[in-house]
This record gives structure tokens, sequence and C-alpha cells, in this order.
């Protein structure tokens, strides 16, 4: 099954069917706000993570990230 939209439309789209199963499924909601909860933490930790370690220029142009011979 596929929606023919693009854009803010398909956003909007998603949103609702969210909502929708939201409503609809009571035992959705608790996975719902777990796997929230998971992404904001993740997300949290990965900003500090580049906050505090920045990428360094010398890093960006490396050609061997592995550092294999």
């Amino acid at each position: 099954m596929t929606i023919p939209v693009r854009g803010t439309a398909a956003l909007i789209t998603a949103a609702v069917i969210i909502a929708i199963t939201l409503i609809w499924l009571p035992a959705y909601r608790v996975f719902f706000a777990i796997s929230v909860g998971i992404g904001v933490l993740v997300a949290g930790g990965l900003f500090l993570w580049h906050k505090f370690r920045p990428v360094r220029e010398e890093d960006v142009d490396n050609q061997r990230p592995l550092g294999l011979r």
C-alpha cells in the first residue's frame, strides 16, 4: 500500500495515521512512548558527544578511516 503524496502532505498524513493508531490501539501508546523516549535519549547523547568532541579538520579527509595500511 502506498500513499501518493510528497513533502508536507506526506508528513501530515503520517502524523494523522500515528494519531489514529494511538487512539485506536491502547497498547501502541506504551510502545510509542518507549520509542520516543529512546529516540530522545539517543539524540541527546549524540548532541552532547559532538558538542564536547567536535570533528577536527584532520579527521575529515582521512583516506584510511580504520587505520589500515
